[in-house]
Formats: structure tokens, C-alpha cells, sequence
């Protein structure tokens, strides 16, 4: 099930002859005349004869299925003596890439047992189980993802300077893939003197970034950010490591079309505990994701399945929903007003869907830009219905007429 790189399957319908149902041809079962001359253009039973147009013999009907073309007779008929057409073609196009870059917190809070809520059974095992099935889930296949843990080994100064964080452990890399498992147990301690200490998320956010924007520059597409970490920033000086400054990374980030995406590991219900993840909305409406995913910890199987479908939600929402607008088949000019778009459901139930260029209509979809078009753009509330829905798939027809209007 490829959820970013959904399929779209092209229904190409390309001129053969002078024009798209002209006399002289007929489907299988069906029935075309010619004009008065001798020849005929009919299909019965999969076999097709071909009608003649003026001064000349015309060639074949279409074959009906399972029969062959018929010699054509003179005659002076009505039709174009061609036998002219509509074929369907098919094509296939994918969604814009999506590349998801992870950020993840390894700091001790997360399992270093100092105190009873740093329980790494509680924390860090369930996240960290949930987060390797996300990476090796063959629904995640078409996305892209890169992994950065902080804080970074090495000194305050290390972990504390964005460069630390512009090269992820794991770069960007095709889903599913073995090797963001490998590289977490490769990170995960083995005694509680192997935690790192602090939690740098202000560094970690821009490092992660400059890391994005450098990717996007030479592999264009769809790219956002993912924050997990289980606290406020710490360390570094709280001048410089707070999280309304995070918060104003995620908005720089969003201003130029890189959204973040938040998840908050909270810590389990025992006495004492302090609350660590309630701000992290701050970040997350800033990077333009509506709200953080806040997973509670304390029951590790509820806390697994919750940073799940937290994750999985993520992974919907960073589907795009702008498809390229493909070259028209067999060298025919592109013409916007005769395209017809559909979705089908996982189901295998189709709908169709309404061009509107205002997006005020329910199951809409709109061109980039009417004038020249060159990319189909789902509206928001079918775009919302595509990211839940795993195995959709749209159909893009290229008729032979006009079915939408553009307003001059």
C-alpha cells in the first residue's frame, strides 16, 4: 500500500482519425453507419466493416472484441472515411514526493532511571517499538525519511550548535528501510551512564532545517519536519534553549512550506511526576500542524499503540494532494477544459469529483493556475479524504469534449 506515492492512473482518451465519434466506426455490439455508398461501418458479434467516404475506399471499423478488421467498399457516404475514434490510453503519475525529517529525543528522561517517571520500560521501549514498525511498515512505502537523535554526544558546546544537527544519522531514505531500527539500537543505552544529558531541541530544530532546505534544494517535493521528545527544552542556557524560541524556528520553517510536526512523550502518572509536554502545542501550531501528539506513558502496550496512530496520522497528513499534469498522449495539444478527475475509494467505490477553482464545492479539486495549468490540486476537504484513506487511487480523464468551464 503506497501511501504518498498513490497512484494516479491516467485515462488518456486520444483522437484516432479526424474526430472523436465520426461516423465510420463502431464499438463491439454497437452499430455506425455510413452515408449512402455501398460500404457499411458496423460491429456485430466482434467484426467491423468499414465505411467509405467520397471518392475513396474507407478503411476498418474498430475490431469489437475478439474479431478482426473488415475490408471497406467504395461509396460516397457521410463519414470521414477514416472510421474515426476515441481510444483510452492509460499513464500512471505520482503525488509530489513527501520526505519526513525526524528529530528524535534520546536525552536520559526518556530512560535513564534516575527518578520513577525516567522509566525506560514506561518511555522509551514502547516509543521506541512503535517508531521501528513506522520505519519498516510496508504502508509507508513511498515516503522518504531521515533520522537526527538529540542531544548529540560530546561536550555542551557540541550539543549545543545547530551544525551538530545538520547531518542526520540516518539520511534521507526510501521507506521501509532496515536501517533506522539499526541506527536506534545503535543509539539506545546500556547502562544508565550511557543516557546523554539536556535536551537542546532549539539546535536540534535548526539544525534539522538547514539540513531540509539543502535537501529540498537539490530533491524537490513535499518536506516537513518531525519533533518526539518528552519535555521542554533544557540545557544550554534557558536564554537560548526556550521553547518559544522553538516555537519560532517551526514558524520560520512554515513560511517557507515546511510544516513541523510534534509529538510529546509524557510522563507516566506517579507521584511527583512534573508535567513536561503540555507547551508543546506552541510548536506544533506554529509549524502550522493544528496540535501536538500527546502520548501518555505508564501503560507501555497503550502507549505503543498511541504514538502508532499518532505517527500513522502524520504519515496522512504529510500525503500531497497536487498531482503533475502529464504531457498528452500521441502529440495532441493539452486542453484544460477536457479533463475529468474521479476518486476511488479503497473499497473500490468511485467518485466523481467537481472542478471548482474556488474549492467551494464538496469533492472538488482545481488547476494550479487556470490560465496555464500545470498541476492538479485536490481541495482540502477531498484532500483530507484522500490522506484517510491508504489505497485511493484518482483516475484523470482526458476527453475528446469540453466537460468543465474555465471563466475567461
Amino acid at each position: 500500500m503506497k501511501l504518498p506515492t498513490k497512484t494516479i492512473v491516467l485515462l488518456t482518451v486520444g483522437a484516432i482519425g479526424v474526430a472523436c465519434g465520426s461516423n465510420g466506426a463502431g464499438d463491439s455490439g454497437g452499430s455506425s453507419q455510413s452515408g449512402p455508398g455501398t460500404g457499411s461501418a458496423t460491429t456485430s458479434g466482434g467484426r467491423g466493416e468499414g465505411g467509405a467516404g467520397d471518392g475513396g475506399a474507407g478503411e476498418g471499423g474498430l475490431p469489437g472484441f475478439g474479431g478482426d478488421l473488415g475490408p471497406g467498399g467504395p461509396g460516397s457516404g457521410g463519414s470521414t472515411g477514416e472510421g474515426g475514434a476515441c481510444a483510452t490510453q492509460t499513464a500512471e503519475a505520482d503525488l509530489e514526493p513527501v520526505y519526513l525529517a525526524f528529530a528524535f529525543d534520546v536525552s536520559g528522561s526518556m530512560g535513564m532511571g534516575d527518578d520513577p517517571w525516567h522509566d525506560k520500560s514506561l518511555k522509551w521501549d514502547p516509543v521506541v517499538a512503535a517508531t521501528k514498525q513506522f520505519f519498516s511498515d510496508p504502508l509507508s512505502e513511498g515516503l522518504n525519511a531521515s533520522l537526527r537523535f538529540f542531544p548529540s554526544e560530546g561536550d555542551t558546546d557540541t550539543k549545543c550548535d545547530a551544525d551538530t544537527y545538520t547531518t542526520p544519522e540516518v539520511t534521507m531514505t526510501p521507506l521501509p528501510s532496515p536501517a533506522f531500527a539499526a541506527a536506534i539500537d545503535a543509539v539506545t543505552p546500556e547502562t544508565e551512564s550511557d543516557w546523554r544529558g539536556g535536551t537542546p531541541t532549539l539546535f536540534v530544530m535548526q539544525g534539522t532545517i538547514s539540513y531540509v532546505e539543502a535537501q529540498r534544494e537539490a530533491t524537490p517535493g513535499k518536506y516537513a519536519i518531525v519533533l518526539v521528545t518528552d519535555g521542554y527544552p533544557q540545557g544550554c542556557g534557558s536564554r537560548y534553549n526556550k521553547i518559544s524560541l522553538v516555537a519560532d524556528e517551526a514558524s520560520s520553517a512554515l513560511s517557507n512550506n515546511i510544516p513541523t510536526y510534534v509529538i510529546g512523550v509524557a510522563n507516566p502518572p506517579i507521584e511527583g511526576a512534573p508535567e513536561t509536554v503540555e507547551d508543546m502545542d506552541e510548536v506544533a501550531v506554529a509549524g502550522g500542524t493544528d496540535h501536538a501528539y500527546l502520548i501518555d506513558t505508564g501503560n507501555p502496550a497503550a502507549t505503543s499503540a498511541a504514538f502508532k496512530a499518532a505517527i500513522d496520522a502524520i504519515r496522512g497528513a504529510a500525503v500531497s494532494c497536487t498531482v503533475d499534469i502529464p504531457p498528452a498522449p500521441d502529440g495532441r495539444s493539452f486542453d484544460a477544459q477536457k479533463v475529468r478527475v474521479t476518486y476511488t475509494s479503497g473499497d473500490g467505490a468511485p467518485t466523481a469529483l467537481a472542478y471548482d477553482q474556488e474549492c467551494a464545492a464538496a469533492n472538488a479539486w482545481r488547476y494550479d493556475s487556470p490560465e496555464n495549468p500545470s498541476q492538479i490540486v485536490l481541495c482540502d476537504s477531498t484532500c483530507a479524504t484522500i490522506q484517510a484513506d491508504p489505497r485511493a487511487a484518482l483516475g484523470v480523464d482526458f476527453t475528446c469534449e469540453d466537460v468543465i468551464m474555465i471563466p475567461q
